[in-house]
């Protein structure tokens, strides 16, 4: 089992930073992927961005390009995402997955969830 425990939300004037944490605990040797994901009030949960463990081809939603960046340390069995120049759309909680199969979708492959981190943005 995996435990993830994320970190870092609150509210935030439009075009501010946020940096969201999630530490993983348990067999954390198992994971692979690992993802930020969002759901705004009445809406599905979305997609953010996810990194695999050697840090290489990471995904983002067209949405947060070049303004949230998703970084891992796995010395730490942290994984972070850097959110600048924040939205009122970017409102949502934010969850952290995790997940242990290489062949997995980006966008759905994860085994493991966090309790989310309510982001806010202001305009």
């Amino acid at each position: 089992q995996v435990q993830l425990v994320e970190s870092g939300g609150g509210l935030v004037q439009a075009g501010g930073s946020l940096r969201l944490s999630c530490a993983a605990s348990g067999r954390t040797s198992s994971i692979y992927r690992m993802g930020w994901f969002r759901q705004a009030p009445g809406k599905e949960r979305e997609f953010v961005a996810t990194v695999p463990r050697s840090g290489s081809t990471i995904v983002y939603v067209d949405s947060v390009k070049g303004r949230f960046t998703i970084s891992r340390d796995n010395a730490k069995n942290t994984m972070y995402l850097q959110m600048n120049s924040l939205k009122p759309e970017d409102t949502a909680v934010y969850y952290c997955a995790a997940g242990t199969r290489r062949g997995a979708s980006v966008a759905d492959g994860y085994d493991y969830w966090g309790q989310g981190t309510q982001v806010t943005v202001s305009s």
